[in-house]
């Protein structure tokens, strides 16, 4: 893949999808001495950018393919974005999602009239399960994360937030399946061969992180991590293909910094960030010194997050966040 693939993709998704802020606080820009650019991808349709790839990834199908029907798997945002694309282009969708789905993330698929098969996350083979019915229904598989269209719609954030900053140094993504970190690490490094593209991920879900050290793909136990949508236990192979080559680094950050990251957007810039759309300012907050001298830009990427976790998350965050140093190391 390369950077005309993601400019395919801009103008596939020029009259769709939403053009998302670019976004400063000067709290934060004073908190790690550099100007800081918060690209607000839960504000796209659907509340994430996964509408992006997949409406990318139908277009590209074909008239023919897409009367079939569309199928794929997801923790739940890649299902909303394959039922939202798939509305637009009035054909039937079927979308394959954890059990535990959370309860909004369901209800946005089911509003778009999208088919829900459900697996057990922990136990299930969800991608057997996924061909299984698309041999018997004849349906076309649009993947999550591994597909060059996918990663090319994805590209496009990254594409976006150049156009606005186009003096940024670095950006800070969360890491899933890696559709997004290769998407953006293809449209910043032709932006210029130089950039840096950081991925960030739960350390209790760090599969990226590690397959990258040994230069290979390795699967970890399925984690339990506040990130829904970043818990994979194995990187798809053709993000991480890319990943290996134009991907800086991956920085891991444990599950209290996430939601602390999510409390920051709230009272900074009044964001409702999902976990796995706040992973990315995490990274930033804890390894402020890792990254280049100049602007950064952060992706939020969603913020389909359920009201009852979202306050409970707050609640403890703030109450950590404001907890005096001494009084902290008593409760410790």
């Amino acid at each position: 893949m390369t950077f005309t693939h993601v400019l395919r993709a801009v103008e596939s998704l020029r009259d769709v999808t939403v053009r998302t802020p670019m976004l400063t606080s000067t709290a934060l820009d004073r908190h790690v001495g550099r100007r800081v650019w918060v690209k607000a991808e839960n504000q796209q349709l659907t509340g994430s950018f996964k509408v992006r790839g997949a409406y990318n990834a139908l277009t590209a199908l074909g008239a023919k393919d897409r009367r079939r029907g569309v199928i794929g798997a997801s923790s739940g945002n890649h299902a909303a974005a394959l039922a939202m694309a798939a509305h637009l282009y009035e054909v039937p969708a079927t979308v394959v999602v954890p059990e535990d789905v959370p309860a909004v993330k369901r209800q946005a698929i089911e509003a778009l009239g999208a088919r829900i098969v459900t697996y057990n996350r922990y136990t299930g083979r969800r991608e057997a399960l996924v061909h299984e019915l698309a041999r018997r229904h004849g349906l076309a598989i649009v993947p999550s994360a591994n597909d060059e269209r996918v990663i090319a719609g994805a590209g496009t954030v990254a594409w976006e937030m150049l156009q606005e900053a186009p003096d940024l140094v670095a950006i800070l993504v969360p890491v899933g399946g890696g559709g997004l970190a290769a998407g953006t690490a293809l449209a910043a490094t032709g932006h210029d061969p130089q950039f840096q593209v950081f991925g960030v991920e739960p350390a209790v879900a760090d599969d990226t992180h590690r397959s990258l050290r040994v230069g290979r793909r390795i699967p970890i136990p399925p984690p339990v991590t506040i990130a829904d949508g970043l818990g994979h236990a194995e990187p798809a192979r053709i993000p991480f293909e890319i990943n290996q080559c134009l991907l800086t680094d991956v920085i891991t950050v444990p599950e209290d910094a996430i939601s602390e990251a999510m409390a920051y957007l709230w009272h900074h810039f009044r964001l409702v960030a999902e976990p796995s759309g706040a992973v990315a300012l995490a990274g930033l907050l804890q390894a402020t010194d890792r990254f280049p001298d100049g602007p950064i830009g952060v992706v939020v990427s969603g913020g389909n997050v359920g009201w009852t976790i979202y306050r409970t998350l707050l609640d403890i965050a703030m109450n950590r966040m404001e907890t005096p140093p001494h009084a902290a190391a008593v409760l410790r």
